[in-house]
């Protein structure tokens, strides 16, 4: 027997859409799901689009105040898509009214915000999923196996990047985004957020690092009206951009390897530059978000002049049969986040966890504030 779970989202920019659109879609990938989400309500303070969210995707009902969704007795699940400075405070007030929660990253402005979500979720005895989408490729997936199984011999160093121009232009409109206080640390907390949940995902734990960052587009102006996604302004009054547009890290981890993450809001020509190069003592795995569905391989006893081979992901790989039937079949960005929606009801519906949770964005964030920390003094900063 199916159980229908009530879901409501809270802020409906380009997120919040993508996740009820993964709703509307995961039993289509996952009929044998024991959960059919429904959805009960939308929460957005912008006038008039909680409605226009409710039109075309079903939503029971609307509101402007997501403490209205905390007190309906109706959700049993909330995906919180709003700015990060409301993160904290939406969290642990959905996790004590006994909502499971569906965060996107970062969780918040700092570390010390995603321990009072995840504690709050613990206390409650309620499950998690947090939007580290990349992971769920199953290209990423396979890698992962491949090297946790010695596929390309002991990792002696990898590079992870994530460069976009999503900010470059210099009309770009100075929304939360580049605010210490609504948007926490800028390219940190957006992109290498994700960089930082692939390297512990693939490599395990991260020991030490220093880094260095930048703001290469000092000033923009200030939007005259609501804004969603990346809205450009012009004309309007000028304002400082607060937080960081690039950054660059050398990594070392608990095993001994050492890597490099690099990211970067600001760079013109590059769109949705993402993945990883890592590197063994008997080959090597390359990723590329925009070949999404391809790993670059490298495996012998060659060591010089060791050719690359391409390997597309098949049925067998992650969650790629729930899509696709036969290899090279290409899965989308979209995709990703329904496999994220199946592992956050499948954990509702099991009592446990599948996926990422907020254990790993506390991870996650812990290093971004050691990444804070090192550019502020220059100096290598110990992670526990």
């Amino acid at each position: 027997m199916v159980d229908a779970l009530g879901v409501a989202v809270v802020g409906f920019g380009w997120m919040g859409r993508v996740h009820t659109q993964a709703y509307a879609r995961v039993r289509h990938h996952y009929p044998q799901l024991p959960l059919r989400p429904e959805l009960v309500t939308v929460a957005e303070e912008v006038p008039g689009r909680a409605e226009e969210a409710a039109a075309q995707f079903g939503f029971a009902s609307t509101t402007r105040d997501w403490r209205e969704v905390a007190a309906d007795p109706r959700v049993r699940a909330v995906s919180i898509t709003a700015p990060n400075f409301l993160h904290r405070e939406i969290g642990v007030a959905m996790a004590e009214a006994g909502k499971h929660i569906w965060i996107e990253k970062p969780v918040g402005l700092t570390a010390e915000d995603a321990r009072a979500v995840a504690d709050a979720v613990a206390k409650a005895g309620v499950r998690s999923a947090v939007g580290f989408n990349y992971r769920n490729a199953p290209a990423v997936e396979k890698a992962r196996d491949l090297i946790a199984s010695g596929g390309i011999g002991t990792v002696t160093h990898a590079r992870v990047r994530l460069f976009s121009d999503y900010a470059a232009h210099p009309e770009g409109a100075l929304t939360w985004r580049y605010e210490r206080e609504r948007g926490g640390s800028g390219v940190l907390g957006d992109l290498a957020s994700h960089g930082v949940d692939l390297a512990l995902y693939l490599l395990g734990d991260i020991t030490s690092l220093t880094a260095d960052t930048a703001v290469f587009v000092p000033e923009r102006a200030r939007p005259t009206g609501a804004t969603a996604g990346h809205s450009r302004a012009s004309g309007g009054e000028l304002g400082p951009v607060e937080n960081e547009d690039y950054v660059s890290c050398l990594l070392r981890f608990a095993s001994g390897a050492r890597g490099v993450l690099e990211a970067c809001r600001v760079s013109v020509g590059e769109q949705n530059n993402y993945g990883f190069e890592v590197h063994g003592t008997k080959g090597a795995v390359l990723w590329d978000f925009r070949r999404m569905n391809e790993l670059g391989v490298s495996r012998g006893t060659a060591y010089q002049e060791q050719p690359v081979s391409t390997v597309y992901v098949g049925p067998g790989d992650g969650e790629f049969g729930a899509f696709q039937p036969g290899a090279a079949n290409a899965m989308g960005y979209d995709d990703l986040k329904v496999v994220e929606a199946y592992r956050f009801l499948r954990s509702i519906a099991e009592d446990k966890a599948y996926g990422a949770t907020l254990t790993d964005a506390v991870r996650s964030a812990a290093t971004l504030d050691a990444m804070a920390r090192s550019a502020e003094t220059g100096t290598w900063v110990d992670l526990p």
